[in-house]
């Protein structure tokens, strides 16, 4: 029997935050560098990646890499408090804290999901089936509804990144939860 998912979420939320500064910094460092060494990364032209709160693994130095390496950066904002897009960002971007406390620009070139290569992903829970819980708002599964029937991945390629204390047993997946292409941890 699986645990309910708000069980899971509270015990990889425990696990991450209980970790130290130190250690998550060095984890952070070993979750980018093994996204930046990536094929799907390398081959993409424009990526997604989320701002960091407090103790989700640090992206920047992701974000800092894509846009030397000439790629266009966008990040998630919310609008209506149901709706996510992705907004493009550089690094004289102005920011602010949005109603659920997350940093979003205050204004920019506007993408669909649908044409982004590469989504680096909050996660706060996955399973070895690459199965993701996240804070609990649904707003990456209702962005990326369109890649609930496909068969093949083409793009975009939506990639988690979590430290390894994050993973818990089975998650028993909703009908409307999408699966991971691939979860990127500090596992050694």
């Amino acid at each position: 029997m699986t645990r309910p998912i708000h069980s899971l979420r509270n015990k990889a939320l425990r696990a991450r935050r209980g970790m130290s500064e130190d250690a998550r910094a060095a984890a952070s460092q070993v979750i980018c560098r093994r996204v930046l060494e990536s094929r799907e990364f390398y081959s993409s032209k424009s990526i997604a990646c989320y701002l960091p709160m407090d103790d989700e693994v640090d992206t920047r130095e992701i974000i800092e890499r894509a846009w030397r390496a000439n790629k266009r950066v966008f990040v998630p904002i919310l609008r209506n408090h149901s709706e996510m897009m992705f907004c493009q960002i550089d690094p004289e971007s102005e920011l602010e804290k949005n109603d659920f406390d997350l940093w979003e620009p205050t204004r920019g070139f506007l993408i669909e999901a649908r044409q982004l290569d590469f989504v680096v992903t909050p996660t706060v829970a996955f399973d070895s089936c690459r199965n993701r819980i996240g804070m609990g708002g649904g707003y990456f599964d209702r962005c990326f509804s369109f890649l609930r029937h496909r068969t093949h991945w083409i793009h975009p390629k939506l990639v988690g990144v979590a430290f390894q204390c994050q993973e818990v047993e089975k998650i028993t997946p909703n009908a409307w939860d999408i699966r991971l292409y691939r979860i990127v941890t500090d596992k050694k």
